[in-house]
């Protein structure tokens, strides 16, 4: 496992003009026609899906204009490896195009993932899931802390966490996020949950059109289970294990008894997210 610099200087003001929608005269005097056949596309890309009306408006762009944004690439064995810019190498191969004007830059691969999340995050076009999976990433491979994460590509740490934690959610919720069918608020009360439970609220947002505070309603009922005793689990207890929640970036369960013993449940999804509760936990 690759062990992370220290904090770097939010990219550099020269890479971060590079991932920008107009090319400065800067950005143009550093690029130079290369091959479409000899980049290859980007093994750290966080984005999956890209949408085909906007590609074949680029296209056409691209055909009648020309590319005006170079990409950016690295080398990588006898050609190149895109950082930033698929869309417009995607379009430049729809439109027939034999050359792209492309700035080349010689950065590591903890670099390439950085600049590819920071470009797709201007640009708004992650999904939530996709953004959780390229910060997971970061923490899996290059053994990056939540904080770490945010610093790097210029959010908030709870809002790392946040997303992280949708990643506990069932596949088919996932894909309902990865499609625009869910928003962040609508899917972040449903973490927790058992994955019936979850799934089938989700179900019922995307049938009855539920805004994400209805969703979060909806969830706090479901949440709240009914004991033996029939006691709905009491509010300080509920408290204590979102603050927990939020503390270890993992989810908590309380189960308080009636002579005041009880159990700490921790939810965890991998190694890296147990060994990170205890390393907190030691």
């Amino acid at each position: 496992m690759k062990t992370p610099q220290k904090k770097r200087q939010a990219l550099g003001r020269g890479l971060n003009a590079l991932l920008g929608d107009k090319p400065t005269p800067e950005v143009l005097a550093q690029a130079t026609l290369i091959p479409v056949a000899k980049i290859r596309p980007n093994s750290y890309q966080p984005r999956t899906h890209f949408d085909k009306d906007e590609l074949a408006t680029l296209t056409e762009s691209i055909r009648r204009d020309g590319v005006l944004m170079p990409i950016l690439i690295r080398p990588q064995g006898d050609g190149y490896e895109l950082i930033a810019g698929e869309r417009r190498w995607r379009a430049s191969q729809a439109a027939k195009l034999k050359d792209i004007p492309a700035v080349i830059r010689d950065v590591d691969d903890l670099q390439a993932l950085e600049l590819a999340i920071v470009e797709n995050e201007q640009r708004n076009d992650l999904t939530a899931v996709e953004s959780a999976r390229a910060y997971r990433r970061l923490m899996d491979e290059f053994n990056y802390t939540q904080q770490q994460v945010a610093e790097s590509v210029g959010v908030s740490r709870v809002q790392v966490s946040n997303l992280i934690r949708l990643l506990q959610l069932p596949e088919p919720i996932q894909s309902m996020l990865e499609e625009r069918k869910l928003t962040m608020g609508q899917a972040r009360p449903l973490v927790g949950l058992d994955d019936k439970g979850a799934l089938n609220l989700a179900l019922l947002c995307l049938e009855k059109g539920w805004s994400a505070r209805q969703m979060e309603r909806e969830a706090k009922k479901l949440a709240s289970p009914v004991s033996k005793e029939n006691h709905v689990v009491e509010p300080d207890v509920r408290a204590l294990e979102e603050e927990l929640t939020r503390t270890l970036g993992l989810h908590v369960k309380l189960h308080k008894k009636k002579d005041g013993s009880g159990e700490i449940k921790f939810v965890y999804q991998n190694k890296h997210e147990l060994n990170t509760l205890l390393q907190r936990l030691r």
